[in-house]
């Protein structure tokens, strides 16, 4: 019943295609080999390897055009980049009416308009670059854009789109079925691949008969270690509306000026931690998952601004990460093929982290190198109290991890994109 239903909204959704095609078919004038498209049917803010992807691109002299939903800002130097030009589009709300599998079916069609009307508005592309989850109907909607445009057409494969609609539907319903089917076939169209780890490589090479080439994620150059000056600013602010911030006990003098985790005497500039300091502990899932932590992100809005010493915060998140003990990894992959980009950027601070074991975890995160891997929260407890059993002592293991991350001279993004991305963009 439902694929007779199914076939023939295809078919009228490839006519739709083929009329726009048709209105386009004097439009397409090549402006140049500099133009990008680098797209995401999704939320371009919580997008940041995409993000990225437009910064470099744009840093080595082409422009580019994001393509995107704008519900979360993105980083400031995506939008004050003058290369990049943002090209937001709206997520469109079906009505609630009929089978559920009917609404998915109207939306998808919806979205082949829509997103096909932005990528033939936007100047000739040499490349459409495509980040894939979400690739229904992006990817088809994009290779047949490339064809008629004659632009190159790359996916960055960042997870299976049809493994994370089974977390809610479960592996045998059709929609999940069509979806693995759908990324099979039209993932071959594409002209080049990247992907995020060795294991998604191979397992895009066996299954799929798709070259990929690993592109790991890499922390961009604003996580960093935060100076002790700003960690100071920063829980000075925070103990103005949170308890865990203020200080413990009352300074000694009028002119220290104390938070939980910092003191600072404003006679002779002296600046240290407190000696009986609680450690700071971060999730890798607060940051949109936690109400109470976007509560706190909201407050801090108005900190990003240009501080005493002329420096800008790039990010409140930046701060925040490089000034904690450890951080917690709480992702599970649900192709066991990913990784936690956010535990990339706590490397970048030389943050160690305890992360929940999954199977190509090991790409990323060294047991206990650079962090630990629990598979359970009887396993966490442990490690969090064998880490934190002597803090804030310097010779304990956390601080050992935390030497070992600074002493790695981990590649940075640009540099990772530059050997990795660049020469294939220079040889095409």
């Amino acid at each position: 019943m439902a694929a007779p239903m199914v076939q023939a909204l295809a078919a009228v959704g490839l006519a739709l295609c083929g009329l726009l095609l048709w209105r386009w078919r004097g439009r397409v004038r090549p402006v140049g080999p500099g133009l990008v498209c680098v797209a995401v049917l999704g939320d371009l803010g919580r997008s940041p390897r995409m993000q990225y992807h437009a910064l470099s691109l744009a840093r080595h002299g082409r422009r580019v055009a994001l393509l995107g939903f704008l519900h979360t800002k993105p980083h400031n130097d995506t939008l004050c980049n003058e290369r990049i030009h943002i090209v937001p589009i709206s997520e469109l709300k079906v009505l609630q009416v009929g089978p559920k599998i009917l609404q998915y079916i109207i939306k998808v069609i919806a979205q082949v308009l829509q997103l096909l009307y932005a990528l033939m508005k936007i100047d000739h592309p040499s490349y459409i670059l495509l980040q894939n989850p979400p690739g229904l109907p992006s990817i088809a909607v994009a290779w047949i854009v490339c064809l008629v445009r004659r632009s190159k057409l790359i996916i960055d494969w960042h997870n299976y789109g049809y493994t994370i609609m089974s977390l809610t539907h479960g592996t045998s319903h059709p929609i999940v079925n069509i979806a693995k089917w759908y990324e099979k076939i039209f993932g071959r169209l594409s002209d080049h691949n990247f992907c995020v780890t060795n294991a998604m490589k191979e397992d895009l090479q066996m299954n799929y008969n798709i070259k990929a080439i690993t592109l790991y994620d890499k922390p961009a150059a604003f996580f960093k270690e935060t100076p002790l000056e700003l960690q100071h600013k920063l829980f000075m602010k925070l103990a103005k509306d949170y308890d865990s911030f203020k200080a413990r006990t009352e300074s000694a003098h009028p002119d220290v000026e104390k938070s939980a985790f910092t003191e600072l005497d404003v006679r002779n500039g002296s600046l240290a931690h407190v000696k009986e300091r609680p450690a700071l502990l971060i999730s890798s899932t607060s940051w949109t998952e936690d109400e109470d932590f976007s509560i706190l992100l909201k407050a801090l809005e108005d900190y990003e601004q240009y501080i005493n010493d002329g420096v800008r915060i790039p990010s409140i998140i930046c701060v925040i990460t490089g000034s904690a003990d450890l951080g917690v990894c709480l992702h599970k992959s649900s192709s066991g093929l990913d990784l936690p980009m956010k535990v990339v950027d706590m490397f970048g601070c030389c943050l160690p982290v305890c992360a929940i074991y999954f199977e190509c975890l090991h790409e990323l995160v060294k047991h206990d190198e650079n962090g630990l891997i629990f598979r359970d929260s009887n396993e966490l407890a442990e490690q969090l109290k064998m880490l934190f059993s002597e803090f804030p002592s310097i010779d304990g293991k956390l601080q050992l991890f935390r030497r070992n991350l600074q002493e790695s001279k981990q590649l940075r993004w640009d540099e990772s994109w530059d050997q990795t991305v660049l020469p294939l963009l220079s040889s095409n």
